[in-house]
């Protein structure tokens, strides 16, 4: 029988759930507020995009719910359903004010990009699923091209990508291939490199492109992050600095990153010390402002979903295709 005096483990408020690795507790760290509550029941948020009108977008990836939030009046709208099987992921708006869509589809060989107009007509598929990419985010560039993430692989088969989709739709050329699931991606303010996650590797990458903007140097791609914890990082955005949001999904949390890639902040979900909300998937700022919006929900636990705000490091990106 072993000695009641040995010495022992014990469990600190948060290890139960998702515990912030060692190197992450001295970040500067805040907890975001609940701006709104989307559902009392489990609904997977995903793809928040503000519009030129300041209003809020998003998606519900099992539902296929594509909601708008009228952000003065807080009234919530559901302005199309996508049909069974598309699973919308992300959304993002063009500059003639449609909601490009993208869709994962099957999750595993065909997705698809669809569009809208933003009261939900004239739907319009843009990359149809006979292509046989899983799309899970797009970015446009300034001319109205557009690179999107080929959600495929998992730890043991980098089977997903990278590509860019031409201003005519017409011509889709590939990036960067051999990824474990790359899943969301966003452009520098300066719009000559990328950030994506990697999902199934843990990883935050940074894709610098020459002038066709398609191709790499390899001397120049890096990955300034590799992230701790079950699932990994989820969606991302960009502020004016040039400051990385990541979500982390199943840790209620959102890390931030400089420009440089250099772990700076992170932003807490309420609930998540008690093992609540913490699938965080989406991080976005309000234009105009340096408010950070953040959907999450809590799966099963009971709580729902939500979408919570803080004040990010500086203002939200304006110089991107929808703004400009």
């Amino acid at each position: 029988m072993y000695k009641r005096d040995l010495p022992k483990l014990n469990y600190m408020s948060d290890t139960p759930f998702a515990p912030i690795p060692p190197s992450e507790q001295g970040l500067q760290t805040i907890t975001a507020d609940l701006f709104y509550k989307v559902s009392d029941e489990f609904e997977q948020l995903e793809g928040l995009c503000f519009d030129r009108k300041g209003d809020l977008y998003f998606v519900g990836i099992y539902s296929g719910h594509i909601f708008k939030l009228e952000m003065e009046t807080k009234k919530l709208s559901i302005v199309f359903t996508a049909p069974e099987g598309y699973a919308p992921a992300s959304l993002k708006v063009h500059k003639d004010g449609r909601l490009f869509i993208c869709g994962l589809g099957d999750f595993e060989n065909a997705g698809c990009i669809f569009s809208i107009n933003p009261d939900g007509s004239d739907m319009r598929m843009i990359i149809p699923f006979e292509e046989g990419y899983v799309v899970d985010d797009l970015v446009f560039d300034q001319d109205g091209g557009f690179y999107f993430t080929d959600y495929k692989g998992s730890a043991g088969n980098p089977s997903g990508g990278i590509y860019y989709v031409s201003p005519d739709y017409k011509t889709i050329t590939p990036v960067i291939k051999n990824l474990y699931a790359p899943n969301v991606i966003t452009l520098t303010p300066e719009q000559n490199a990328l950030w994506v996650t990697e999902s199934c590797a843990n990883r935050l990458h940074y894709i610098p492109f020459n002038e066709d903007k398609v191709t790499v140097s390899s001397i120049s791609c890096s990955v300034p992050y590799h992230f701790t914890g079950y699932f990994g990082p989820d969606s991302c955005c960009i502020d004016n600095d040039g400051n990385v949001y990541v979500a982390m999904y199943e840790q209620g949390r959102c890390m931030v990153f400089n420009k440089f890639g250099y772990p700076t902040g992170q932003v807490l979900i309420p609930g998540r010390e008690r093992g609540h909300m913490l699938r965080s998937e989406h991080p976005m700022l309000r234009p105009g402002t340096d408010e950070l919006y953040i959907c999450s929900n809590d799966y099963t636990r009971g709580e729902g979903a939500g979408i919570f705000v803080a004040r990010a490091f500086a203002d939200a990106f304006m110089g991107g295709y929808q703004f400009r």
